[in-house]
């Protein structure tokens, strides 16, 4: 009787440590397995999450510290965008090229627009249809009234500067001396995002714009195209300097 009583006791302590050792399982959101998280949880490095990668997401999202977020300008084609931006890469951006655009829209300062014309009967009689534009005319030829001299800007900067200013003042002066056009061509350098140097270079061309219509100058004749860094050719900090700026081209 004796050993049927430990025996029973002993076979007692070992369902025991069994059933405590199968109900012990780490608090929440600590985890061992994918079983320990909640549905369509996954384990990762003893820690319950939503993703482990982008792919346990879905479209339009990506997985960050854990988490599916929404993918800031995602799309998966050009409707999805704001009107005039393209759809490259699954983000909205704006164009950077006439071939970007759709059939018969060139591209016009970062934006798809309507093409001035499709054929050179579209044009006043002394230009020509080139990809949409009418060029060639007259006063292009007849070469500039008088010289339009860059201004230059500091990194991540749009304010001016006095050296800018006394620029703007000399251009202003050569500009009150003719009805012609011009466009302010702004610039960065290739520091940065493609979508953010563009949005600098506007903002660079704008203020040039600004400070010339304080001058007297009719803003209908001051076209702000922001170029961002297509054009930038700097490789230190000395040539960047030179990247940063608003040229002003004689329409």
């Amino acid at each position: 009787m004796q050993t049927n009583n430990c025996e029973w006791k002993l076979g007692l302590l070992v369902a025991t440590l069994l059933v405590a050792a199968t109900s012990c399982k780490p608090d929440y959101p600590a985890c061992d397995t994918d079983k320990d998280c909640k549905a369509k949880e996954f384990c990762v490095a003893r820690k319950c999450q939503q993703c482990r990668n982008s792919n346990d997401c879905g479209e339009g999202r990506e997985c960050t510290n854990g988490k599916c977020n929404a993918i800031f300008g995602y799309c998966r084609d050009a409707s999805q965008c704001q009107p005039g931006e393209v759809c490259a890469g699954n983000r909205c951006r704006g164009c950077q090229a006439d071939g970007e655009c759709p059939a018969g829209s060139i591209c016009d300062a970062g934006r798809c627009g309507r093409a001035q014309c499709m054929k050179d009967d579209d044009c006043p009689q002394d230009q020509d249809c080139v990809r949409g534009r009418c060029t060639g005319s007259r006063k292009t030829l007849e070469g500039p009234p008088c010289p339009l001299e860059s201004i230059y800007f500091g990194f991540d900067r749009s304010t001016l500067t006095g050296e800018a200013t006394g620029t703007l003042s000399s251009n202003a002066a050569c500009l009150k001396k003719t009805g012609r056009g011009v466009d302010l061509v702004g610039r960065a350098d290739p520091r940065g995002t493609t979508e953010y140097n563009m949005a600098l270079s506007d903002r660079r061309a704008q203020s040039a714009r600004d400070y010339l219509r304080r001058a007297g100058i009719d803003s209908e004749r001051l076209k702000p195209v922001p170029r961002g860094d297509l054009d930038a050719t700097g490789t230190d900090e000395t040539s960047w300097a030179k990247d940063r700026r608003v040229d002003f081209e004689w329409k």
